[in-house]
């Protein structure tokens, strides 16, 4: 599949291939461009930013909604996209697309809502006989560095919003899952201006450094790694980021919780995706008299979970994105082993399979909760109490979701304000999220906010126009 840069499909003498996670085989080729490339879409984009400032923002909410009722048709063709390139169940595949298309049509919905207001400057000692209002007004280019676990949606939710208030956009997908990217791109372009969609594949190390650091590219919107984020931050200057870069999410779960609720919450916020989600719940903080028994619950949920082939329909569990990432989980839960906790259930690894794992006897201090586990496994915490059980959660560089189980709702709201974290659910997991939520973490978890409403607020600017009446 080509690259598309202003209208056009390009490739390059350098290929890569995509490979299925599940079967190994190549599933097709994307180009690795080069910085050569990447100044072509910069100079795409750019030309196309007039294109858009000009058109009314009914006719870009128009085009956006007759995207929406493009992937609607293409549903199945990119659930089966995602199922082998990523290696997730078909069923999890089609949440994706129907999440997609829900994005999407949020984004169309908000392209018709990005307003100004007034501004009293009479409060002001010298104010006195003006009149002011402010509007929002586009950056110019935006860059979306994107990941593989959701490549889809949370392209989408970069992209579609940028457009609804008037960017072009610049995408750089995962290397590892880029064809449902670049299929749904080419989409938009057909309803848009040339240059206005524009994808470049290959490395982050060249292509995302030099996005990053261009004075041509006014905003850079980045999922992926700490390290990553950081030096983004380091290079990008004095434009706009935003960077979503992964939790180590803790759910509480205190003694007065509804064990069989948390076991559900848990089963998909541990799971789903094979645990490559970044939101996933990645601590289980459990007070130690109900540790037991959620432990015994919680391995008989584990084990009704069915892995296998991705694209049979009875398949919970998938593969990760690679062997590579599977063995990484096996050696981290291993030492954890060695350290003194114990498997319950599941630590097996076949391939790019990593059996669902539920590990007791879990210290705060282990690899395993100190960094972000990237895969199925659902380590168990004892506390003695919720003052502990929140200084636990606080105790990691992270801070993007939460959640606490409890009948106790004074419990609740004391977690609800005292754990460092974007957002937290009371009596449910950390992995819950709407797309037209305000999405984005404290701490090392990143900087801005995603969610439809809010990534227009950090696509924009804000002009002030100030009229003297006397």
């Amino acid at each position: 599949m080509d690259m598309l840069i202003g209208g056009k499909h390009i490739s390059s003498e350098d290929l890569v291939d995509v490979e299925n996670p599940y079967t190994g085989e190549v599933i097709d080729t994307v180009p690795i461009a080069h910085r050569q490339t990447a100044q072509l879409a910069i100079d795409a984009a750019n030309d196309a930013k007039e294109s858009l400032v000009v058109m009314s923002a009914f006719k870009i909410s128009n085009k956006l909604l007759n995207a929406v009722a493009k992937l609607e048709e293409r549903r199945e063709e990119f659930a089966q996209l995602l199922c082998q390139e990523v290696g997730k169940p078909i069923n999890e595949a089609l949440v994706e697309v129907d999440r997609s298309i829900e994005t999407l049509r949020l984004s169309a919905e908000e392209a018709k809502r990005i307003y100004g207001e007034s501004v009293p400057l009479d409060a002001g000692l010298n104010g006195k006989g003006f009149f002011a209002f402010t509007q929002r007004l586009p950056l110019g280019v935006v860059a979306a560095i994107t990941p593989f676990n959701y490549p889809l949606n949370l392209t989408i939710h970069k992209i579609a919003p940028a457009i609804a208030c008037k960017n072009t956009v610049i995408v750089k997908p995962p290397t590892e899952a880029p064809l449902s990217v670049m299929k749904f791109c080419e989409l938009l372009d057909e309803e848009f201006p040339d240059g206005v969609v524009n994808v470049v594949t290959g490395y982050g190390s060249e292509i995302g450094d030099y996005l990053v650091c261009s004075s041509e590219v006014d905003k850079i919107s980045f999922t992926g790694s700490v390290t990553t984020g950081m030096m983004i931050s380091q290079k990008a200057g004095m434009k706009k980021v935003t960077l979503e870069l992964g939790g180590n999410d803790p759910v509480i779960i205190l003694k007065d919780a509804d064990l069989d609720k948390a076991v559900k919450g848990i089963i998909n916020g541990a799971f789903l995706n094979a645990g490559q989600v970044c939101m996933g719940v990645k601590r289980l903080i459990v007070e130690d008299c109900v540790a037991d028994e959620l432990g015994k619950k919680l391995v008989e949920a584990t084990e009704k979970l069915i892995m296998g082939n991705p694209s049979d329909s009875k398949t919970t569990l998938g593969t990760l994105i690679s062997e590579k990432a599977a063995m990484q989980v096996e050696e981290t839960v291993n030492n954890a082993v060695s350290e003194g906790a114990k498997i319950l259930t599941g630590g097996v690894r076949e391939g790019a399979f990593y059996s669902a794992t539920v590990i007791d006897n879990v210290t705060p201090d282990m690899d395993l909760v100190v960094r972000e586990t990237f895969g199925p496994v659902a380590p168990i915490i004892r506390v003695h109490d919720l003052d502990e059980a929140i200084e636990v959660a606080n105790a990691t560089e992270y801070g993007l979701q939460a959640g606490v189980f409890t009948a106790d709702y004074a419990a609740a709201m004391r977690c609800a304000q005292e754990i460092e974290a974007g957002t937290v659910f009371v009596n449910k997991q950390s992995t819950f999220r709407t797309d037209n939520m305000p999405f984005g973490g404290f701490k090392n978890s990143g900087v801005g906010k995603e969610g439809i409403k809010y990534a227009v607020d950090e696509m924009t600017k804000t002009k002030l126009i100030g009229l003297n009446l006397r």
